[in-house]
């Protein structure tokens, strides 16, 4: 019976010593992907500010289209507002030119 009861002591030590390896491992690969977890964190908040910097460029580029095309607009309403000006100063003149020859 002493002999049996030492073979189940070898084999409990094996089997804990088998357990405490395969806990350790279990703890290290924990370890490893808590630093991939920290690792994949930084990147992703690295590249949520890169994400806000476009956002705010591009916001930038909208703003300045906007501006672009408002004053494209209105420099070519005064141009347009000045050939009609000058259309009409013609129109005058002629007017003036016809109410002369009546007037002779």
């Amino acid at each position: 019976m002493y002999t049996i009861w030492c073979e189940m002591t070898e084999d409990h030590k094996r089997l804990l010593a088998v357990f405490e390896v395969r806990v350790r491992d279990l703890m290290a690969l924990c370890d490893k992907q808590k630093r991939k977890i920290d690792e994949l964190t930084d990147v992703l908040n690295q590249k949520e500010v890169e994400l806000q910097q476009a956002k705010d460029i591009i916001d930038t580029l909208n703003t300045k289209c906007d501006n672009m095309l408002t004053a494209h607009m209105v420099s070519a309403n005064e141009g347009e507002l000045k050939s009609a000006r000058m259309r009409l100063s013609k129109l005058v003149r002629e007017v003036d030119k016809c109410i002369a020859l009546l007037n002779e």
